[in-house]
């Protein structure tokens, strides 16, 4: 298995059918698997749930043209993650140091809730990524549906660690590191805010550098 989906992956009915559907209305739009996005080398993974519609759905790359993206971006450059301009756009100079960028599931569901057999199809592709990552130390899992499927992924149950923001846990080779998600629902509502998530990062560097 590869870490990456073609750009056709024909393997979940229901979100080719919705990739079809958004090519049809917009057909300047990527419509596909949001590739995964960062440096191969990474010590650090993030890890999402799927593609927004209309954020890496649009532009081809992860958490990109969206709220979320903003938010995460800025984080990363904050904390040494990341350098460049994020614009909102994958031609932008946006380049990630030390991490990679992907989701659990490769294609915008519909109502941005995949099913569970849409996850479990695509966890081989999260599985390659991860196995594709030679020096990978920490994971950090934005959202508790993309913690379980990290979970899942590396062979364990999806209960095997904790939720909840901040908490951490040791899963075979790697440290699990949970945040909230950050979507605008989390912001917008201070379930989440820009320091909370900082926080996350910064200790996802005194993990990788401890």
């Amino acid at each position: 298995m590869t870490p990456e989906p073609p750009h056709d992956c024909p393997l979940c009915p229901r979100l080719v059918a919705y990739r079809a559907e958004n090519a049809r209305q917009h057909p300047d739009w990527f419509n596909g698997p949001a590739p995964s996005f960062g440096d191969p080398d990474a010590r650090l993974l993030v890890a999402g749930l799927a593609p927004g519609r209309t954020g890496a759905n649009r532009t081809g790359r992860p958490f990109t043209g969206d709220h979320a993206g903003m938010l995460l971006y800025e984080t990363l450059k904050a904390t040494g993650f990341a350098r460049g301009s994020y614009e909102a756009r994958p031609d932008d100079d946006l380049a990630l140091i030390d991490c990679m960028v992907t989701n659990a599931v490769r294609c915008a569901p519909p109502g941005n809730k995949p099913l569970p057999v849409e996850e479990a199809t695509c966890r081989p592709f999260l599985k390659a990524r991860i196995a594709a990552l030679p020096r990978l130390k920490v994971i950090v899992t934005l959202g508790d549906v993309s913690r379980r499927n990290v979970l899942k992924t590396l062979g364990f149950a999806g209960s095997a660690a904790p939720p909840g923001h901040g908490v951490e846990a040791r899963v075979g080779d790697y440290v699990l590191l949970n945040s909230y998600h950050c979507s605008r629902l989390n912001t917008n509502t201070g379930r989440l805010t820009p320091t909370m998530f900082r926080e996350i990062f910064e200790r996802a560097r005194v993990l990788i550098e401890g």
